[in-house]
């Protein structure tokens, strides 16, 4: 069952992950331009299966297991183990542009989260402002919305169903400027990835660490191959 929410924490999560929260994420898009420039994407039909792959076995779910870690541990320690979490995703990340798309995201995130929002719950990991240097840098992003979400006394299930619906929109849009694609298609891109949402956000309830993993090898290699595309309207 779903803890209920209070309408504080509905307002903090939808202001949160929204397009218009400063962490740059319209400048991101996963690789997706770089199969877009090969041909691989060109429509709705296969940016909808190229979106569903991404989620269901590649960054959608490993962010998603990260932040349900990271939410788990903030509530039942205080966030003790959030800075080993915070060193992981980094590693996850398998290409320069990636690692880019999570770190500044995520910094920018919990940076703008710290100064304008009081926490509901005190926790030394989620307040640190005595930490000075690498410890303020490169806070992979789902591990900063985990911790934000559980420092703001917002529930793990629509944390995790929020972000992946924003991961997957944030896509959605880059492929409306990149393919191009009209604006209809779009939306029903966004409604087509509802149910692969959820039963990620289920899963991921489900896992633990001992679970992280993907399988999405052309998303990585087009990772890499984006850093040297010749023309680029994205950072990755």
């Amino acid at each position: 069952m779903t803890e209920p929410m209070s309408p504080g924490a509905l307002y903090r999560l939808m202001t949160f992950l929204s397009p218009a929260f400063p962490v740059g994420a319209f400048t991101y898009s996963h690789g997706l331009e770089q199969v877009i420039e090969q041909g691989i994407v060109t429509d709705r039909v296969e940016l909808e299966h190229w979106l569903q792959d991404v989620l269901r076995h590649g960054a959608g779910r490993t962010d998603a297991i990260l932040l349900a870690e990271t939410h788990r541990s903030f509530t039942a320690d205080g966030g003790t183990g959030i800075q080993d979490l915070r060193e992981l995703g980094l590693a996850l990340q398998p290409s320069k542009e990636r690692r880019l798309e999570t770190a500044a995201q995520g910094t920018a995130f919990i940076r703008t989260v710290e100064k304008g929002w009081q926490p509901e719950a005190d926790g030394p990991a989620f307040l640190f402002g005595d930490l000075t240097g690498a410890d303020r840098d490169d806070w992979p992003y789902p591990v900063a919305v985990g911790l934000a979400c559980a420092a703001h006394a917002i529930p793990l299930v629509p944390a995790i169903t929020s972000f992946l619906q924003a991961f997957a929109a944030n896509l959605v849009s880059a492929a409306i400027r990149a393919v191009p694609l009209g604006q209809n298609d779009g939306q029903l891109v966004v409604a087509g990835l509802e149910t692969a949402v959820f039963e990620v956000a289920e899963e991921a309830l489900l896992s633990g660490l001992d679970d992280l993993g993907s399988s999405t090898f052309l998303a990585d290699i087009a990772s890499m191959a984006h850093e040297t595309q010749y023309s680029r309207l994205f950072r990755s």
